[in-house]
């Protein structure tokens, strides 16, 4: 009896090892299938440029022959791609961007299946001031002039941004109350259809962020920015007067993210959490974003949720005093 049970002992003993590496086994496969990155805007703005930039720099560093595919699910402000991005299986296999302040401006307007608090954040990577821009054949050179032309034409001057609620939209509003005058928005999928509205006339003012504004304009788009909405001007564009500078007390930027659908398994968020890390951190990746005018500002998840919190606290308040409705 006495030697049945020390083989019984012995079986259960090996049965547990063998589990046990099993389970080891299959912890250290993640990920095992394709990772779908969601980008809730279209293809050729910053954001859609940044992540297929850090894409492989994610995969290099998640190991296991990683593989990420971006995916564009443009439209409503960023609304329908935050949707999409919510409602996933909170697996590790969706990750997606996620924009300031659109994340937290749409929420406050209309009723949405989101808010910020629906993602685990993974890491903070851009930080990217806000800025009015023209062709570069246009007589307006600075925000003086496109006060005194609004003025003369009032409602004639449209402006197009990434969509309502936008950093640019909010900034447009604001300048518009500032200065006294009528001007006329027009929301598109991203920045990339802006540039393009811009340079077939559609618009008098393109709303781009800096960093978006340079890849433009280095690949050789016609455009001139007239002000930069951020604290001081950004190395990235030393030559451009903020709006400050200008007599307009505006700042105005948008974050962008990774983040994934709230309950991800610890093992994997920590494994992502890492990953963008040393991808965001890894020097021939700085240089390329540096190449392609990314002002870079990595947070971790815990600098990342600080900001969210202090941004939809500054926005509430906004609401209040100049209401975004279209």
């Amino acid at each position: 009896m006495q030697k049945f049970i020390r083989q019984f002992k012995g079986i259960l003993l090996s049965f547990a090892v063998f589990f046990s590496g099993i389970t080891g086994i299959c912890a250290a496969e993640y990920p095992e299938r394709p990772i779908t990155m969601i980008i809730a805007y279209a293809p050729g703005g910053g954001t859609d440029l940044v992540a297929r930039l850090i894409a492989p720099y994610i995969e290099k560093y998640l190991g296991n022959n990683a593989r990420i595919i971006v995916s564009n699910k443009a439209g409503a402000g960023g609304a329908i791609g935050f949707t999409e991005l919510a409602k996933s299986a909170p697996d590790g296999y969706t990750i997606g961007f996620l924009n300031t302040p659109n994340l937290l401006s749409i929420p406050i307007e209309r009723q949405t299946a989101y808010t910020w608090q629906s993602f685990d954040l993974i890491g903070n990577l851009v930080d990217d001031p806000g800025a009015f821009t023209v062709q570069t054949s246009d007589p307006i050179k600075n925000l003086k002039d496109l006060v005194e032309f609004a003025k003369a034409n009032p409602g004639k001057v449209t402006v197009g941004s990434t969509g309502v609620g936008s950093d640019d939209h909010l900034a447009m509003l604001i300048f518009a109350k500032a200065a006294g005058v009528k001007l006329t928005h027009v929301p598109y999928k991203g920045s990339g259809e802006v540039r393009g509205a811009i340079a077939s006339g559609q618009l008098v003012v393109g709303a781009i962020n800096v960093g978006e504004a340079l890849q433009y304009i280095k690949g050789g788009s016609q455009l001139r920015m007239i002000g930069q909405m951020a604290l001081k001007r950004t190395t990235l564009a030393p030559n451009v007067p903020t709006f400050a500078e200008q007599g307009f007390n505006i700042e105005m930027a948008s974050l962008r993210g990774i983040a994934a659908p709230k309950g991800l398994p610890k093992d994997v968020r920590e494994r992502l959490v890492k990953a963008v890390a040393q991808a965001a951190a890894d020097p021939a990746f700085l240089k390329q974003a540096a190449d392609m005018f990314a002002p870079m500002r990595y947070l971790d998840p815990v600098a990342y949720e600080k900001e969210m919190a202090s941004a939809e606290k500054d926005l509430r308040q906004l609401w209040k005093e100049v209401p975004w409705k279209e």
